[in-house]
């Protein structure tokens, strides 16, 4: 093929002597690093942002191999019509593990042609012909001819490129698609210029095609694993907000401060705190609830149940809504923790749960109890603290027929029960630790604080709840 003289710019410089050699070496070596964080990359097919990761490491190492390969048949020079060097080079890096090229044959193919306009004269590289899919024997196209082999909706595309070139000299660069020989849709890329004669008239066209079938395809796997992220993400803060405000519709308003909302000397002080999950932020399933019954008596609740994200929420709204009109009806926590069990074991959604019901009197200062699988209360009274005996009972929904049995226990003015889930929350032994602490706050809301403050120092993998409740009067003051 004769030297071009091109239309647009001018005959480029000599690099300096082992540049090329130069830039191969870095090539290869930053391919092998990018191919070992890949193979660095924990495997799980499950998880989208393994996904992304691979397939950005994938469209990575494509573009390595391509540029190495450019770099080789740089280093080798221009290719004469019909040679063969013009074909890639498959060893980019000395790492290389052939099993991981995917339809490795077409990765960094490139070929080229010219076509004069003068003689009529065709001339295409044999990689061209294997890029186009088109028996050497049968010869190369011409210009009017090249449109066939492309894909009707970009022949259009392809007729303005080379007319362009052909009439006001631009250069080609665009893509194309063809059907392969197996008949599968590939991608290539067209670099081209015109070729002027002495009198500057165009005299032929020369172009370079590169098969970018793998570049492409490793670029769409990275966009829709890209998608899928933003679409996780998306879901994933919208479940959010669904449980927040789901919970914010079901669960008490107060933060603090006397309850039930009256005055008098015989007001709980009250406060709670969800800690959420570090992991899974919307975990919908754990509750905490103070009503103050007709009875004059109040009901404080607390538990949890198995089940994250909107259908863990609404699950716990339906118990939360049982266990009130029961208890407002007057049943004792023993057996209204058996009829939860009893819901539980008949919803089409069946769950597990952990519960703590009771009742607060506040003429006798008596607590009445019952728990389902849960952490005991824990008593404070004159700087020290300890979990409360806790009477029979198995998690909700674990058995059918299940008894609960009810235990109760005389407080004194100025006592702390902190009530709390399990999960990743505060564990027994550390908040029996902070007694000493405890003993010197002045309100449930300094001490629900203090707790959660202690609690926030380290992740969570599951969410929490805990419920302080202070009983009015002064400590040590007769019973």
């Amino acid at each position: 093929m004769p030297s071009p003289l091109f239309a647009d710019r001018p005959a480029p410089q000599a690099a300096e002597p082992g540049t090329v050699d130069a830039l191969i070496t870095r090539t290869r070596r930053l391919r092998g690093d990018v191919d070992a964080v890949r193979r660095d990359t924990e495997v799980d097919d499950s998880n989208t942002l393994w996904r992304w990761k691979r397939a950005l490491c994938d469209l990575a190492i494509c573009q390595l191999d391509q540029l190495g390969s450019h770099l080789d048949q740089l280093k080798a020079g221009r290719p004469d019509a019909g040679g063969a060097s013009d074909r890639p080079a498959r060893d980019a890096s000395p790492n290389r593990d052939p099993a991981q090229d995917g339809p490795g044959p077409r990765l960094g193919r490139v070929g080229s042609g010219e076509w004069n306009l003068l003689t009529d004269e065709v001339s295409w590289s044999e990689e061209l012909f294997r890029i186009l899919g088109r028996d050497p024997e049968s010869g190369p196209l011409t210009l009017d001819e090249l449109p066939s082999l492309v894909l009707p909706e970009d022949q259009a595309l392809l007729t303005v490129m080379v007319t362009d070139c052909l009439i006001d000299g631009k250069p080609i660069d665009g893509e194309f698609r063809i059907f392969g020989a197996d008949s599968e849709v590939r991608t290539l890329h067209m670099m081209g210029e015109p070729v002027l004669d002495t009198d500057g008239c165009t005299a032929s066209m020369w172009a370079v095609v590169r098969d970018i079938s793998v570049l492409r395809d490793g670029e769409r796997s990275l966009r829709d694993s890209r998608d899928s992220l933003r679409r996780e993400h998306h879901l994933a803060q919208t479940e959010h907000r669904l449980v927040a405000e789901l919970h914010d519709a079901v669960l008490p308003p107060w933060h603090g401060s006397s309850y039930p909302p009256r005055s008098g000397p015989d007001a709980l002080d009250l406060a709670a705190r969800r800690l959420p999950a570090t992991a899974h932020p919307a975990t919908g399933g754990h509750w905490f609830d103070a009503l103050e019954l007709p009875s004059g008596e109040s009901l404080l609740t607390i538990g949890e149940l198995t089940g994250h994200g909107v259908a863990g929420a609404s699950s716990m709204a339906m118990l939360l809504g049982a266990l009130r009109g029961m208890a407002v009806a007057g049943i004792a926590p023993g057996a209204l923790l058996g009829h939860l069990n009893q819901l539980l074991e008949s919803s089409q959604q069946p769950a597990l749960g952990s519960a703590l019901c009771s009742r607060y009197a506040p003429e006798t200062r008596t607590f009445s109890w019952a728990q389902a699988g849960h952490p005991a209360p824990l008593l404070f009274r004159d700087g020290t603290g300890r979990a409360l005996t806790p009477p029979d009972g198995v998690l909700l929904g674990a058995t059918s027929g299940a008894a609960y049995e009810q235990a109760e226990v005389q407080l004194l003015p100025g006592d702390l029960l902190v009530l709390h889930t399990d999960g990743d929350g505060p564990t027994r032994e550390r908040l029996i630790g902070l007694a000493p602490r405890v003993a010197g706050t002045r309100s449930a809301r300094e001490c629900a604080q203090l707790i959660a403050e202690e609690c926030d120092s380290a992740e969570r993998a599951d969410a929490a709840c805990l419920m302080v409740v202070r009983i009015p009067g002064r400590q040590g003051a007769p019973g």
